[in-house]
C-alpha cells in the first residue's frame, strides 16, 4: 500500500550507500574466485538489497536505497559502462588523508554517449519492485562534471573541452530520459569534483584553464544535463569532499563555487558536508535563491558511529537557518556509509543508529 509523501528531498534524507555486509563481501570474493556465478552473486546482493530496504523503512526514511550494493565505487561502476569511457587499474591509487585507495579509475577511450543497455536500470527497475510504493526509491549516480577528473579526458578524442562537455551532456540527458522510463522520480548526482573547485589547494593540472572557467564549465554542464527533464523528476546534487574508509580527500569551505552553482545549478536540492571544521561555515548558503532548492544539511557524520548530541545538532540547523529559510532545509549525514566496498568505520548497528537519529531529530524540528 502506498503512502502519501511530501517532495523529495525529505527533510530527514541520507546519501544513498549502506556498509556491505560480510555475506556480500564472501560472495563478491568467491565470484572473482571462481566459485559461484555471476548469477548468484546477484541472487546474495538482491537477498541483502531486500534486507536493507525493510531496515531503512523500518527506521522511517521516506527514500530509500538499494545502499549500492551492486557496486564497488560510487562512480566507476556507472561511468564504466557510458560508452566512450573504460575502467582500468592504475598504476597507483588516490591520496586520500594519510590513506592512497585501491588503484582504479576509468579513462575516455572514444566518442562519450549513453549506453541503452546500461546496468543500473536493471538495477533500478528490480529495487523499485522491492520497495513497492512503500517509500521513495532513490537512484544515485555521478555528476556528469565526474568525467573532468584529472586524468579522464582523452585530447586526441576530443582536443577541444567544449566538444567533450557537449557529448557528455547528451549522454547523461538521454541517461535521465531513461531512468525516468524505469521509473525513477528521485535521482541523485554525487560531485565530487565540482566541491575540488573550491578548495584552496585547487590547481588544474596543465594549466590552461582557470578556476573560474571551470566551475562556469561545471555549471553549463549540469544545467545542460538537466534542460528539459520532466518536471516530476526530483533531482538533487551530493557536493562530496571524499569519502573511503573513513578518510576525506581534500577540505575547503563552498565559498568559491557559491555564487555561481550553489545559486544557479537548476537542481531541487543540495546535499552539503558540514560536519566537521574542513567543512567551513553556513554563510555560502546565502546564494541559495529563497524558495529555490532545498539544503540538506550533512551535519551528522558518516565517518563514525559516535552519535551526535541531539541539541548541538538542532543548534547547527538554527544557525543555517540565518543564511536559508528552515522550511527550505532537511537533515542527513554528511555522506554515505560505504562511497567504495570497503564502507567507513563504524558497524551497521551504529549506521542504523546514526538513520534513526536523523530521522528523530527531523520530527522534533520539522514537527
Amino acid at each position: 500500500m502506498s503512502i502519501t509523501l511530501t517532495k523529495a528531498p525529505f527533510r530527514a534524507d541520507h546519501v544513498g550507500s549502506l556498509l556491505r555486509p560480510e555475506r556480500l563481501h564472501i560472495a563478491r570474493k568467491q565470484f572473482k574466485e571462481g566459485t559461484i556465478s555471476a548469477e548468484r552473486l546477484r541472487e546474495v546482493e538482491t537477498e541483502e538489497i531486500n534486507r536493507i530496504v525493510e531496515k531503512q523503512i523500518e527506521v522511517g526514511l521516506e527514500a530509500v536505497t538499494d545502499g549500492e550494493f551492486r557496486r564497488t565505487w560510487w562512480h566507476f561502476d556507472f561511468l564504466e559502462h557510458l560508452n566512450g569511457i573504460e575502467g582500468y587499474v592504475t598504476e597507483k591509487g588516490l591520496t586520500f588523508d594519510g590513506v592512497e585507495t585501491e588503484r582504479y579509475n576509468v579513462r575516455n577511450t572514444g566518442k562519450v554517449s549513453f549506453n541503452p543497455e546500461h546496468p543500473f536500470i536493471r538495477d533500478f527497475i528490480e529495487l523499485n519492485k522491492i520497495v513497492n510504493g512503500r517509500a521513495v526509491a532513490k537512484q544515485t549516480i555521478p555528476s556528469p562534471n565526474q568525467l573532468f577528473a584529472v586524468g579522464i579526458h582523452n585530447k586526441d578524442i576530443y582536443p577541444d573541452i567544449e566538444d567533450y562537455a557537449n557529448d557528455i551532456i547528451k549522454a547523461y540527458q538521454h541517461a535521465l530520459k531513461a531512468f525516468y522510463e524505469a521509473g525513477v522520480r528521485y535521482l541523485q548526482l554525487d560531485d565530487v569534483y565540482i566541491a575540488r573547485l573550491s578548495a584552496p589547494d585547487f590547481q588544474f593540472k596543465d594549466g590552461k584553464y582557470t578556476r573560474e572557467q571551470l566551475i562556469d564549465l561545471a555549471l553549463r554542464v549540469i544545467n545542460g544535463a538537466l534542460e528539459g527533464k520532466p518536471e516530476d523528476l526530483v533531482v538533487t546534487t551530493h557536493l562530496c569532499r571524499g569519502n573511503y574508509q573513513s578518510t576525506w580527500a581534500f577540505e575547503g569551505s563552498y565559498a568559491r563555487i557559491a555564487p555561481t552553482l550553489l545559486a544557479k545549478e537548476t537542481v531541487d536540492g543540495f546535499f552539503l558536508e558540514y560536519d566537521d571544521q574542513r567543512s567551513g561555515d553556513f554563510k555560502p548558503l546565502e546564494y541559495i535563491p529563497n524558495g529555490g532548492a532545498r539544503v540538506v544539511l550533512g551535519v551528522v557524520t558518516s565517518k563514525n558511529g559516535e552519535i551526535e548530541d541531539k541539541e548541538a545538532v538542532k543548534a547547527r540547523i538554527e544557525e543555517a537557518s540565518h543564511f536559508v529559510p528552515l522550511k527550505q532545509l532537511c537533515l542527513s549525514p554528511q555522506c554515505g556509509f560505504a562511497s567504495t566496498h570497503h564502507g567507513n568505520k563504524l558497524t551497521e548497528e551504529q549506521q542504523w543508529e546514526k538513520l534513526k537519529f536523523v530521522v528523530d531529530v527531523a520530527k522534533e524540528v520539522w514537527k
